[in-house]
């Protein structure tokens, strides 16, 4: 997954209770580390500069990497310190053969923020993420404010928000039938035709915007060996939970964006989240005939809105 990485990032890894989490930041040459290692420590020399870490956490779904927010903080990268993460399961991390929980990737997630924290930006990071991912972020923003400065999240959605169901992606006796599960993920997610299929008809409002790099990058995902288990758990809805009862006690200063032509999860849902806890949710923007990857589909628009939270001051919290 590194050929779809900007150019000057390298790729790193983190240990996890799940296992090896790979990463993308800028470094001085192309080579592969592992936090904690001499080499690690080598490498890192030139970051001690103390630029601001955000760190960039993909969606959940067929062929989904850190490539997803590839756009963004390539151009974020020349002030701050950037790290991407192909979380559990997907992209060029570990893909333990396992039936995957919430709680998992709650795990993964947090385990990962302490190494960076403790390794590399001594201190709190921005965290931003997209739609399901979003909605692990933030319930761990809940439990674990001391992690996070600010949060800048895209369509975050926990799919059985405010009580509603987003239903399943595939019927529940093939989903949950041994082998035919798996075959259908082969034949749905792993060939050119499907993987683009997918992108114009469920994640773009305009398929001129898709190009073949993109269907490259999340074909070369998908393939990865026992990529199913995490993509199956989430078509089954194993990990889908009620994001609202968490948001209402978010306390971190939250940017939403959302694409106004967003599947699975409207505009609508985003303002019901803004108006449910005004105090956390600083902004609120909608990116116009966009589906619901805005960072992939209109990136330079989502680095400028980024870029401007990046230098908001949020100390004072709204009346």
């Amino acid at each position: 997954m590194l050929k779809f990485q900007p150019a000057g990032f390298g790729q790193k890894s983190a240990q996890t209770r799940l296992g090896s989490v790979v990463y993308y930041t800028p470094i001085d040459s192309p080579v592969q580390s592992t936090l904690g290692s001499p080499q690690y420590n080598l490498a890192h020399q030139f970051d001690a500069d103390n630029k601001p870490t955000v760190v960039f956490f993909h969606n959940f779904g067929g062929g989904a990497s850190a490539y997803e927010w590839s756009k963004v903080y390539s151009v974020l990268s020349i002030s701050h310190r950037v790290i991407a993460p192909d979380l559990i399961g997907w992209g060029a991390s570990a893909h333990p053969e396992r039936r995957y929980s919430t709680q998992d990737y709650l795990n993964v997630i947090e385990d990962f923020l302490e190494q960076v924290i403790e390794q590399i930006s001594a201190g709190p990071v921005v965290a931003v993420a997209s739609s399901f991912t979003g909605s692990l972020v933030a319930r761990l923003a809940v439990s674990r404010p001391e992690l996070f400065t600010k949060l800048f999240l895209t369509c975050p959605a926990g799919f059985k928000d405010f009580g509603a169901g987003a239903g399943r992606r595939l019927p529940e006796p093939i989903i949950n039938t041994p082998f035919l599960d798996t075959a259908i993920y082969t034949l749905g997610a792993t060939n050119e035709f499907a993987v683009r299929n997918f992108l114009e008809n469920f994640l773009f409002a305009q398929s001129d915007r898709l190009s073949p790099e993109i269907v490259a990058a999340y074909l070369a995902s998908a393939q990865q060996p026992n990529a199913q288990y995490a993509a199956l758990a989430f078509l089954r809805g194993d990990l889908y939970f009620d994001l609202a009862p968490y948001w209402a006690h978010l306390q971190v200063p939250t940017a939403l964006v959302w694409g106004e032509q967003a599947q699975f999860t409207p505009v609508a849902t985003g303002r019901r989240f803004a108006e449910l806890n005004p105090r956390a949710v600083r902004r609120f923007q909608v990116v116009s005939k966009t589906g619901v990857l805005p960072q992939l589909e209109q990136p330079g628009i989502v680095a400028a809105l980024l870029l401007d939270w990046l230098g908001a001051n949020t100390d004072t919290a709204p009346d």
